[in-house]
């Protein structure tokens, strides 16, 4: 089988590739614009001949069309992603994850393709009916340019859901919790890898507002299979999951546990949102989702508490050199 993954040269999606890869004889074709993705995410599959990778954006038309007409399943992963990169530019993220992702969805459409789309538990905005089901109301005000992420991934659930329902289109939507990782970086505002490599540096750890947040973070590897499972199972197009960990932390205790982990003589320090982003950001109190849904389908358990899966990122930064 041919597989498509669009941001395959992402942090999740190069774990999905090796996945895959794994798996036998199926061939894996990426598309990246590697405006986050980076080519030294697959370095460990470069040599395999079942991979290919494709330098371009999921706005190139004829590209994305010539690519599904070649693959039986999409995982469609591409977006502009990451707190800095929203608040910096929110029309070109609304640009971009919106009119790629309905170029995608027609195209498989057209060729009659299974498509398993990646959403995000931002969609849920100021939710406070924790822990947050996909039947859950979301609650947004205007007062934050950072929210244009979560509207662009609310209207690409909107077009997944109208294709499967007037075009049959087989369709699953994901809405991923906070997945981590070996591999992922912290220059976009990723919070773990940020913490660890600010405390490996000698510090200070910088938690953003007072730390009293809390989320649930969720182990790559899990969120791979996930996805895979998801793509082979017959109950799930038109469906949407939660994908996540049940164990909320607050970002205080995360910042406790990589300085206890890392090193335990570092300052913790905490700074307004404003500092950071130059502008006003309304972050969410809790979120943490009810996974009931996907465990019934497919019988999903995360494999890795937050202790764990802190170890696997340190180790793999040692590994990599980056502390």
């Amino acid at each position: 089988m041919n597989y498509l993954i669009t941001g395959g040269a992402g942090f999740i999606g190069s774990h999905l590739a090796a996945r895959l890869l794994s798996a036998g004889d199926d061939e894996v074709f990426i598309v990246d614009d590697l405006s986050t993705g980076k080519k030294e995410n697959l370095q460990s599959l470069a040599d395999d001949p079942r991979l290919h990778l494709f330098v371009d954006g999921v706005t190139e038309e004829n590209l994305l069309s010539d690519l599904v007409e070649k693959c039986e399943v999409i995982f469609h992963l591409a977006a502009v992603v990451g707190v800095k990169l929203v608040a910096e530019n929110p029309l070109n993220v609304l640009k971009t994850n919106i009119y790629g992702t309905e170029l995608l969805l027609s195209s498989a459409a057209r060729f009659g393709r299974k498509v398993v789309l990646t959403s995000s538990s931002e969609v849920y905005g100021k939710s406070d009916a924790v822990p947050l089901r996909e039947d859950g109301p979301m609650v947004f005000d205007m007062s934050s340019a950072t929210w244009s992420y979560a509207f662009s991934k609310i209207i690409d659930e909107f077009l997944a859901l109208k294709f499967h329902r007037e075009k049959g289109l087989p369709v699953v939507i994901t809405r991923l919790f906070n997945v981590v990782g070996p591999g992922q970086v912290g220059d976009y505002g990723m919070v773990i890898p940020r913490f660890i490599q600010q405390a490996a540096a000698g510090g200070p750890i910088i938690v953003y507002d007072d730390g009293s947040q809390t989320r649930s973070f969720t182990y790559v590897g899990d969120v791979v299979e996930a996805l895979v499972q998801l793509s082979r199972c017959d109950e799930a197009p038109g469906e949407i999951f939660n994908i996540g960990s049940e164990e909320p932390i607050s970002i205080n205790e995360l910042a406790e546990k990589v300085r206890r982990l890392v090193n335990p003589e570092v300052e913790i320090k905490h700074i307004p949102f404003e500092e950071v982003y130059g502008q006003s950001k309304t972050d969410i109190r809790h979120r943490v989702p009810d996974i009931s849904k996907i465990k019934s389908v497919i019988g999903f358990k995360p494999t890795l508490s937050i202790d764990g899966i802190l170890e696997k990122i340190l180790q793999d930064l040692k590994k990599s050199g980056r502390i």
